[in-house]
């Protein structure tokens, strides 16, 4: 089903940024901080009711335009139609949902971006990098926290020097807890983490690595600190492509670090492997209500150690505030970028696109040695 209030485009690529998602916590912060900064924001999703309320919420006038689509084909479609400038992606299941819409921007010349943050999505729209180069499009995956924050780290330590030897990356988010159900966005991705395991570069390649290996406990700049344990995850990738090191491990505050959930973590991602459980899993963890809760920490912080193989060592961190908030500025700062006529054509991470430079645009600060 598609519907559409409102104008339509020509014959070419229009003003409008198109927020697939936007009644989501993501999806309404960057529609509020591009409608702040004068974008022709639309929101894109089922219920236009609730579209309509999180739009007049992040200050969009009461006759916005919105597009009422209810899969990634038929967003598709309306993109083909109506022509958008670019199209934020906040819907999740990016592996599925990324390809989709990206071809349909790349058709007519638009721009995409997405927050996806494990192994295969990332990889999935970065192999689109020469049909968005010929397309004269910018696709960028992974514009939040986890990916930004570290490789843009990595990207700073390695600045005019060759390619180091080893590189290990770490991602600890502070993130507050909004009451409600967790959605299905993120009970699929705390269910594919699970059933993906962890990853690793060896020798060039990615291999596969236990989930929850190298636990450690990170002391941070201020004094704070977090456990963190090794995951697969977009972020890994990133830190591959920023450093070119031949061996990248990359650990996070959302792995399992306790000994009892290594132990039962990998029995349980071959149970989660099962199509079915995993459907199932997916719908019930969807449901589940949490309570609200503040963030644990003041700061996020990404990580990065870089070594070269003369036995130089390099450290540094890049501080940011609450996860998601940062997430969400992450996201309206590339967008704008992009739709303002910034960044590369091709498939990126956002600082393959716009340097790293951009963790500092989105209100992120370095912290070097």
């Amino acid at each position: 089903m598609t519907e559409t209030s409102g104008t339509t485009s020509g014959n070419r690529t229009n003003d409008e940024v198109w927020i697939v998602g936007a009644t989501g916590r993501v999806g309404r912060g960057v529609t509020g901080r591009l409608a702040a900064r004068g974008l022709t924001v639309v929101p894109v999703g089922r219920s236009r009711e609730r579209m309509a309320a999180a739009g007049a919420a992040a200050g969009l006038p009461a006759d916005a335009k919105t597009v009422v689509a209810d899969s990634a084909e038929r967003i598709a479609e309306e993109v083909l139609r109506q022509r958008p400038r670019a199209v934020v992606n906040t819907m999740g299941a990016y592996a599925t949902t990324a390809p989709v819409i990206a071809r349909a921007c790349m058709s007519v010349g638009g721009h995409y971006v997405d927050q996806a943050n494990d192994v295969v999505a990332v990889e999935g729209l970065l192999a689109l990098h020469e049909d968005a180069t010929r397309a004269g499009s910018t696709l960028v995956t992974g514009a939040g926290f986890g990916v930004l924050a570290t490789e843009a780290v990595v990207a700073k330590l390695c600045e005019e020097r060759p390619a180091p030897h080893r590189v290990r990356i770490d991602s600890v988010a502070s993130v507050a807890v909004e009451a409600g159900a967790v959605g299905a966005a993120l009970a699929t991705s705390i269910v594919d983490t699970l059933t993906a395991g962890g990853r690793r570069y060896a020798d060039g390649r990615l291999v596969a690595s236990r989930l929850g290996a190298d636990p450690q406990r990170l002391t941070f700049p201020d004094g704070t600190s977090a456990r963190s344990a090794g995951v697969a995850s977009g972020e890994l990738v990133a830190a591959r492509a920023a450093s070119g090191a031949p061996f990248v491990t990359a650990t996070s505050s959302l792995a399992p670090s306790t000994p009892l959930l290594r132990a039962v973590v990998p029995a349980l991602g071959r149970l989660l492997s099962v199509p079915a459980l995993r459907r199932l899993a997916v719908a019930r963890l969807g449901r589940v209500t949490v309570k609200a809760a503040p963030r644990p920490r003041e700061h996020s912080w990404g990580h990065a150690v870089v070594e070269w193989a003369d036995g130089t060592r390099r450290e540094g961190w890049l501080r940011a505030d609450e996860g998601m908030d940062f997430t969400a500025d992450v996201t309206a700062t590339v967008t704008e970028l992009l739709a303002r006529g910034a960044g590369r054509p091709g498939a990126w991470t956002p600082a393959g696109a716009l340097g790293p430079d951009v963790a500092t645009s989105a209100g992120g600060t370095f912290v070097l040695d």
